[in-house]
């Protein structure tokens, strides 16, 4: 297809990862803003930005990477008695700056959340000595874990935002380049999933709903939830990005607690497996047969309207040739090499 062809997308998609990793102080506030639309835009579509009758006191949010905090300051805006936890990448290792204002319904902490080895259910025995990151790996607990009926309360949420990606200009060890998507989206989903009050809502950004990956996790997350799919018309409308809202989470069923499992255990191997151990662990799920027979049908009523924004927004693109609108149609996986 052309949009896979295409020299010119390539370097339409690479100039703008190249604004986005050394971005100016206009363009850097351009950004937040930009994401507080697209958080209103979420929210005028789904309802997901307001908490509505929270259980047991104040509403609680819960940003797993919060800068530069457009979204947050959104869910705040909705929410005037809310109070926040936060974590986001330290500026010094490559991370965004924070935007949003300093609150004191906030609580921040400035850490590459791959390495909360202690939230991710691992001691200090567990770390190998000779581990590259042995020392980097922070082993108390930044979140409270669930108690024991004679414990004190654990941390609960009413809504989690997971929309961290992988940052090309965070400097990090050799072994975790081609391991670090899937670490950084398991240590997001393990965590969120694992502190929301059940009924809560979870914001994830996603890309390409056709991917195996994400089917599995749009399939995973319909079973316990009500799944909503959004993609800004305006915003990265030519990419393949987009958010998955899911409300009505029952974060303490069966299948929401064994995925909190498995993302751990994905998240373990990915740090500290082999190659071969990391590739048999991503082969541990369900037949593509299996996921297509159950949730096939919905898949697609799902993707379409996210497929169909980004085919008329390719068609429009500068880089593109106008195709004509059934071939448009048609072509709704199309996007060029560097599309998300």
């Amino acid at each position: 297809m052309q949009g896979w062809k295409n020299p010119k997308g390539d370097e339409f998609f690479r100039n703008q990862r190249q604004r986005a990793d050394r971005p100016s102080e206009n363009t850097a506030v351009f950004f937040y803003k930009m994401m507080q639309k697209i958080g209103h835009e979420i929210h005028k579509a789904t309802n997901a930005f307001l908490i509505s009758s929270p259980k047991n006191g104040k509403p609680r949010i819960l940003d797993m990477c919060v800068a530069p905090g457009g979204f947050l300051a959104t869910a705040l805006r909705f929410n005037p008695e809310a109070e926040a936890v936060g974590f986001s990448l330290p500026v010094s290792m490559g991370g965004h700056k924070m935007r949003m204002p300093e609150s004191d319904r906030v609580r921040l902490t400035y850490v590459d959340i791959t390495m909360l080895a202690g939230d991710m259910g691992l001691g200090a025995d567990d770390i190998p000595p000779g581990h590259p990151d042995h020392d980097r790996f922070v082993l108390q607990r930044q979140l409270t874990p669930r108690p024991s009926p004679s414990e004190g309360q654990e941390d609960l949420f009413d809504l989690c935002f997971c929309d961290g990606q992988v940052l090309r200009t965070h400097q990090r060890a050799d072994y975790r380049e081609k391991r670090e998507a899937r670490r950084l989206i398991t240590t997001q989903l393990a965590l969120a999933l694992g502190h929301l009050r059940p009924g809560g809502t979870m914001v994830v950004l996603l890309h390409k709903v056709s991917a195996w990956d994400t089917t599995q996790l749009l399939h995973t997350f319909n079973q316990f939830a009500k799944v909503q799919l959004f993609k800004s018309r305006v915003e990265h409308a030519k990419r393949s990005s987009f958010y998955m809202v899911a409300t009505q989470v029952q974060s303490r069923s069966e299948e929401a607690v064994g995925v909190v499992q498995r993302w751990r255990q994905i998240w373990r191997v990915a740090t500290f497996g082999t190659d071969e151990e990391y590739t048999a662990a991503l082969r541990e799920s369900l037949a593509v047969e299996r996921v297509l027979e159950e949730f096939g049908m919905r898949l697609i009523e799902l993707g379409e309207p996210i497929w169909v924004i980004q085919a008329q927004a390719l068609a429009k693109a500068p880089f593109m040739r106008y195709w004509g609108p059934q071939r448009v149609m048609t072509s709704c996986c199309v996007e060029t090499s560097e599309a998300g």
